[in-house]
């Protein structure tokens, strides 16, 4: 069974004024009194949604053919929800569901451009080319090097990508708007957990309390990250604000440890291999691995717009299938030492071998003179847990990103597809969680996802 675009079902348009604190990636400088156009919030579907609206739109063409004007007539006439419960009298919709993953046909689209920031976090999808997974499922994709996520949201939003590696929290703020126009994105996977660490200069030895860290500067790969949002988390717990108390700039992670060299910045929460990198170069030393401060925590996502996998359901249901074979490949620790050497070349992530592999190995010098043995300090799990996506709104919240209190649990429900992951690696015979939310602790601090508003709350240090 193949499926036709369904259109767009999200639409809305509202105005958002920005305070001071506004952080649109449409303006600059002093926002205070600033109002911007911006796409509203969509009310974007569920996995589940989509499947059945994609099968309820194969079923009324097959009944009208190409007879367009027709089908809408008679669409029109009964309204979405008759059709659907007359469609459901005589249609397994359910079983037809059930089928939608698990019995693909042949793509309909097999070669692919799909994005990634040369860093170890997007390790599935790098080598899943050189390593045959996408060939694997009959795709033809082609990873392409992008030089930071700004650039990797604007090709995917213009349809140059088809997919994407992507940082957790960014389908979350571009379904909402924040950031860029809003439009319908979907995460149905998440590549890496851990991975990510807070390196210092070396001219800060002597400064391992953070709240020594009044005035410093750091690097994070990008405003919507986990970076950004664990760093303001740390440094906010110390009794700092992120806001006030010192710089955060926005670095594209391959210049990270330039920017360290040359005294541009104190320290950064990055990506490695740029972590390592500033080790391997001498100039800069681990603080603390992200881990930490929050064990088990996402980083990195395989994402694409919802349209994606509307028009394209054989595609995507290849390309979702490749994407948690290797990361399910990645994640057995004896496979580590294959994959660095595959994912090194210059149109990867152009480092040297012994540096990926001290991350993805978990040996590594820390630049305090000592070997550190941490086997899972970078791993890879592909289930986006809704709690996860909860926890992410409640920071963009916390800090400014959104001005108000969305519905947190239907956002993640609706953007992390936790129902497609779990289909497929139940089909590849991995185990997959049969829930979706967790608690979670965040130093020392559980974050219960029923209550998020309290959440919030409970923090001394926040903008909202």
């Amino acid at each position: 069974m193949s499926f036709k675009s369904l259109g767009n079902p999200f639409s809305g348009e509202s105005d958002l004024r920005h305070g001071a604190g506004c952080r649109c990636d449409t303006c600059s400088g002093d926002h205070t009194g600033h109002k911007h156009e911006h796409h509203a919030a969509p009310a974007p579907m569920s996995s589940e949604q989509i499947m059945e609206r994609a099968i309820e739109s194969a079923v009324v063409r097959s009944i009208f053919g190409q007879n367009d004007i027709q089908r809408r007539s008679f669409m029109g006439m009964l309204g979405g929800g008759a059709v659907a419960s007359i469609l459901a009298s005589v249609f397994p919709l359910d079983a037809a569901k059930a089928m939608l993953l698990d019995e693909l046909g042949p793509p309909e689209k097999t070669d692919l451009n799909i994005g990634f920031v040369p860093i170890t976090c997007a390790t599935p999808i790098i080598m899943a080319q050189p390593m045959g997974f996408y060939e694997r499922y009959g795709l033809n994709a082609q990873v392409i090097k992008t030089a930071g996520w700004a650039v990797a949201r604007d090709k995917s939003l213009s349809g140059e990508y088809d997919a994407s590696h992507m940082l957790t929290p960014m389908p979350l703020a571009m379904t909402l708007g924040a950031g860029s126009v809003a439009t319908p994105y979907i995460m149905p996977a998440v590549e890496n957990i851990n991975g990510q660490a807070i390196v210092l200069s070396n001219e800060h030895l002597d400064k391992r309390d953070p709240s020594q860290w009044r005035g410093f500067t750091f690097g994070v790969p990008f405003e919507y990250s986990m970076h950004n949002f664990l760093l303001r988390y740390y440094v906010a717990e110390f009794g700092l604000d992120p806001d006030t108390d010192i710089q955060i700039r926005v670095v594209p992670p391959p210049e990270m440890v330039a920017n360290l060299r040359a005294g541009n910045l104190d320290g950064y929460l990055s990506p490695d291999p740029f972590n390592q990198r500033a080790v391997w170069e001498g100039i800069g030393f681990i603080h603390t691995l992200t881990k930490d401060i929050w064990e088990g925590h996402p980083c990195c996502a395989f994402a694409a717009p919802a349209s994606f996998a509307q028009e394209l359901p054989n595609t995507y249901g290849a390309l979702l299938k490749a994407i948690i074979d290797a990361t399910q490949y990645a994640s057995n620790p004896d496979n580590r030492v294959e994959i660095s050497e595959a994912i090194a070349p210059e149109n990867y992530l152009n480092q040297p071998v012994p540096v990926i592999q001290q991350v993805l190995t978990g040996t590594f010098a820390d630049g305090l003179g000592e070997v550190q043995r941490v086997p899972d300090r970078i791993d890879f799990d592909p289930f986006p847990w809704h709690s996860m996506g909860v926890w992410i709104l409640t920071q963009m919240r916390r800090w400014g990103y959104i001005e108000e209190h969305v519905d947190y649990a239907a956002v993640a429900e609706q953007v992390y597809l936790a129902s497609d992951a779990r289909r497929i690696m139940n089909e590849l015979g991995y185990e997959a969680p049969a829930e979706t939310y967790r608690t979670h602790t965040i130093m020392g601090k559980t974050f219960d996802p029923a209550d998020p508003v309290g959440y919030i709350d409970s923090f001394a240090i926040r903008r909202a």
